[in-house]
């Protein structure tokens, strides 16, 4: 899940195909249905995006009561209006009456907390919760912005390699040489510092042994000469998320797939080839093209069915984009990656969205 920003932009608007009454606010890619003649282009307004849980004040204002997601209808989803996807809120709330948003989108203020929005967090099921303990040392996994939030992360043409997004939760390892010990944890708890205490109840536990992850991050590090190896895995299949890809994990058949590889070595952490370090010893999420970066070609990936299964059970989730060759971007102030999602997955019933 992406970092969430409030922020004042410029809009780009276009007509609604299907609607005299309604027009599209452009901010990057993203569209955003809003009443007809409300903005023009050029004109600045506040952005509020998707998994957004906004106070009960802001919703009676903006006209929304029991219009948005959740069990308490708070939450910014995307939706279909009239056929056309909307994702995100374009708005110019009260409380920033006497704000120039024209010079706070030059600036990238973050409206936020001052407006009370906060950042939906999903609720954690029973397997994959547990006891947990301080790990300040967890090699960190990062969120991964959208690309259409953000389409100048990567250049036109510019060499990029897409891989298959999973619907599961992410598990992250973390093995240390020094002490031949491994430490599990989720993104959620990751991001605090924090790691799972071995139980094989835990989901993302049984998936490590299952598969014999921390053997092979044991053999990474000395092959590698690293003080500390990252392998950061998505475990899919029944009871982990609507989508299972015919993972029955119910049957102790969890899916698992590896997404990224970092390591310590010399001191400085590197993001490294998952496919050239662990391919062959552990499974790899689907790799479905390496060639120069075309925006409309990554959405066309993002969308149809998922490749996990060989039976195509599912609509795909979307997308993971990383330049051939790793490197920093200024857009995101860390790793040039990125991700664009299906549509379908976004308006889909009933799904799930655990982490």
């Amino acid at each position: 899940m992406s970092t969430l920003r409030v922020t004042a932009e410029v809009l780009t608007v276009h007509e609604h195909p299907n609607a005299d009454a309604l027009d599209l606010a452009q901010v990057g890619l993203y569209r955003a249905v809003v009443a007809k003649g409300a903005y023009r282009t050029g004109d600045a307004a506040v952005y509020i995006p998707e998994q957004a849980v906004l106070p009960a004040e802001l919703i009676e204002e903006l006209g929304l009561t029991g219009r948005l997601a959740g069990s308490r209808a708070d939450r910014v989803k995307a939706v279909r209006l009239r056929g056309e996807l909307s994702q995100g809120i374009v708005c110019r709330p009260k409380a920033l009456a006497d704000v120039d948003l024209a010079a706070a989108a030059a600036d990238g203020t973050d409206f936020a907390e001052l407006l009370g929005i906060t950042k939906w967090v999903p609720p954690v099921p029973p397997t994959m919760n547990g006891d947990i303990e301080s790990a300040p040392d967890l090699l960190p996994w990062v969120d991964i912005e959208n690309v259409q939030r953000y389409p100048d992360i990567f250049t036109p043409g510019e060499p990029v390699v897409l891989t298959e997004k999973l619907h599961g939760s992410a598990c992250l390892v973390t093995y240390f040489a020094d002490e031949d010990r491994v430490f599990v944890s989720s993104k959620g708890f990751g991001a605090k510092s924090l790691a799972l205490q071995e139980d094989p109840r835990n989901l993302y536990w049984r998936a490590v042994r299952g598969h014999g992850v921390a053997e092979v991050a044991a053999r990474l590090a000395e092959r590698l000469g690293a003080r500390r190896v990252g392998i950061f895995g998505e475990v899919f299949g029944a009871g982990v998320q609507d989508l299972t890809y015919g993972a029955d994990g119910r049957r102790d058949t969890l899916g698992y797939a590896v997404f990224d590889v970092s390591a310590e070595i010399d001191g400085q952490v590197r993001w490294l080839d998952a496919a050239e370090l662990v391919g062959g010893e552990l499974p790899l999420v689907p790799r479905l093209f390496a060639g120069a970066y075309d925006i409309e070609r990554v959405l066309e990936f993002a969308s149809g069915r998922e490749t996990v299964s060989g039976r195509e059970l599912h609509l795909r989730e979307g997308v993971v984009i990383r330049p051939a060759v790793e490197r920093y971007s200024p857009v995101t102030g860390g790793r040039a990656i990125a991700k664009a999602v299906s549509p379908a997955y976004l308006t889909r019933k009933g799904g799930t969205e655990y982490e």
